[in-house]
């Protein structure tokens, strides 16, 4: 709970000194939205069932994008943390995002296409479990974390609603900054050899922490207000490591549908689809007439409805 706490209290602190500090020149222009969302459900008696249950999520999007000239530079930061209560089970992680991302480009030809550089961080704050598992941690700060750097082409629009960035020339590594993790070869990572020795099992050699891939990269985003109020964004990331398994492409695609109801009230949906091979998930298949349970590359989707307290600068 602290955790959550101190991330909200950060949150607002952000929120307030970048609207305090918003640039008036037309080089720059800063924006965000900050959100704190609640949900609450409770059964006393209820004949049909339920489980009283109780949620609370903030998230934080901001951005400074640089134009003079020839030259741009964008930048974005989407911070996300949220906790939920069901029943009788402890409080629970059930939104956790770290994503920054900075962008240059050089304008090449017309007013749309530019030579661009690109890197790209991703990670999360807290420690992840595969509940109803709370013993053994599956992820957490920098296991993993994802380093992505990229040379290339971005053609985008004048009022940067639309950004189509790809590159033949991409650098990615998987930080998995957790020796456990990285003996068992989470994320793709070499996992850990094992042998005897002196007649005892056990490790001869850890896993790497640090999966290193080349390969092509396209990353397609999309924002724009659909109706008054309403506005939709949407962004694509595609990544295929030429060194192994290429067909292989790595996909996470992200949509949010934002209502404004007023100044200070809220409702969005959020949905996010991931592709990986290197990130196996926990799958039942039969095995000789009997279900057993594995782990496997699978498409792995995520949706949230919130509805709480916006604040946009």
């Amino acid at each position: 709970m602290k955790k959550i706490t101190l991330f909200i209290a950060t949150l607002f602190i952000v929120s307030s000194a970048m609207a305090q500090t918003a640039d008036t020149t037309k080089r720059w222009t800063k924006g965000g939205l900050g959100t704190l969302n609640f949900g609450q459900a409770s059964f006393t008696n209820w004949a049909a069932g339920g489980e009283n249950s109780i949620s609370i999520g903030a998230l934080l999007n901001v951005f400074a994008n640089y134009k003079h000239g020839n030259d741009s530079w964008d930048n974005s930061l989407d911070l996300a943390y949220g906790m939920l209560q069901s029943g009788v089970a402890p409080l629970r992680k059930n939104e956790d995002k770290i994503d920054f991302s900075s962008k240059y480009g050089r304008k090449a030809f017309n007013d749309h296409w530019y030579y661009s550089a690109l890197v790209n961080f991703k990670s999360q704050f807290a420690d992840g479990y595969n509940y109803p598992d709370d013993s053994n941690v599956i992820s957490h700060f920098m296991a993993p974390g994802y380093l992505l750097g990229s040379i290339g082409m971005d053609y985008k629009t004048k009022n940067n609603s639309l950004s189509l960035f790809i590159s033949p020339v991409t650098s990615k590594i998987t930080f998995v900054n957790d020796q456990k993790l990285a003996d068992a070869g989470a994320y793709g990572v070499r996992a850990a050899k094992y042998d005897t020795v002196n007649g005892v099992y056990g490790i001869v050699e850890h896993g790497d922490m640090l999966l290193d891939q080349f390969g092509a990269y396209l990353k397609f985003t999309f924002k724009k207000d659909i109706f008054k109020n309403v506005n939709f964004s949407t962004k694509l990331e595609l990544f295929s490591n030429y060194l192994k398994n290429p067909e292989n492409i790595v996909v996470n695609w992200e949509n949010i549908l934002g209502m404004k109801v007023n100044k200070w009230l809220s409702a969005s949906i959020t949905t996010n689809l991931i592709y990986d091979d290197n990130i196996p998930v926990p799958v039942k298949r039969v095995e000789n007439g009997v279900e057993v349970l594995g782990t496997g590359p699978r498409v792995q989707f995520k949706e949230v409805l919130a509805i709480g307290l916006s604040y946009k600068f």
